[in-house]
């Protein structure tokens, strides 16, 4: 499978570094699949309903050219062969594409699916957008289990969406948050969503921002998890596996990493 790295929703919080919406544009046997879908041309037209009040924190620039549908046009390739989205999780720069995409089959946990349609608690209320899929969406839930993953315990591969594509579980971000596996080829990308935020959290090296260190935390639906959830992405990064890149999904660096190498 041939893997597209598109950044689709630049974002400028106050005092942290510029941010990216990576999105993955995977051109299967199956037809076209992404890996979230960043910001769409929805949110661009009424930011104010469909992002709600965290928008004005994380400032996104709000260009129709960034979003998943424009990319994949200029690619020369066709928006309606997209058939499948297989999402980290709900949050509203991960899914907000979805809606440029009607008659795409929507994969995600079944614990995401329940934090968004039934929140419970303040957090959930706060950062999910249900005016997002009021399209009425086709969506697919999934219980990863039994299965293993370069030591992740739970996971499942997608082959109804494409062999090659596995949905790993590691809840924390938010209730049902996961990663996605997708076989390039010549390589695996972990795209880990908001497993973490900075590479710093991986790599051992880089020194994470402090609004960074403060924002994830704050952002997370279970903070307990964190460390557990960075101490294995780090021995996974750590590792320089040649077959395998780990990516997240707003650090610009490792997005452009991923694009240098594709």
């Amino acid at each position: 499978m041939r893997v597209h790295h598109l950044n689709c929703g630049t974002m400028n919080p106050p005092t942290a570094p510029r941010q990216v919406c990576h999105v993955l544009l995977v051109e299967s046997d199956n037809g076209l699949v992404l890996v979230d879908s960043g910001y769409g041309l929805g949110d661009i037209a009424d930011p104010a309903r469909r992002l709600g009040p965290t928008r004005r924190f994380f400032r996104p620039v709000y260009d129709p050219d960034e979003t998943a549908l424009r990319q994949i046009e200029r690619l020369g390739l066709r928006a309606e062969d997209v058939r499948h989205i297989v999402t980290t999780h709900f949050d509203f720069d991960h899914i907000g594409g979805i809606s440029d995409f009607p008659h795409a089959r929507i994969h995600v946990t079944a614990a995401e699916v329940r934090g968004a349609r039934n929140a419970s608690t303040f957090d959930e209320r706060l950062r999910f957008r249900p005016a997002q899929w009021e399209h009425g969406p086709h969506i697919v839930e999934h219980d990863p289990d039994g299965e293993s993953w370069r030591g992740f315990a739970v996971a499942k591969e997608l082959t109804e969406v494409a062999p090659g594509i596995v949905l790993v579980s590691l809840p924390g971000h938010t209730r049902g948050h996961a990663c996605v596996a997708v076989d390039a080829g010549h390589r695996w990308v972990l795209h880990a969503g908001d497993a973490f935020f900075h590479r710093g959290s991986v790599d051992g090296q880089s020194p994470v921002p402090r609004i960074v260190r403060f924002m994830e935390p704050k952002l997370a639906h279970d903070r307990t998890r964190l460390p557990d959830n960075h101490a294995r992405l780090a021995e996974l990064y750590q590792r320089r596996d040649p077959d395998l890149f780990v990516v997240c999904s707003h650090d610009a660096v490792l997005y452009e990493r991923a694009k240098e190498t594709a």
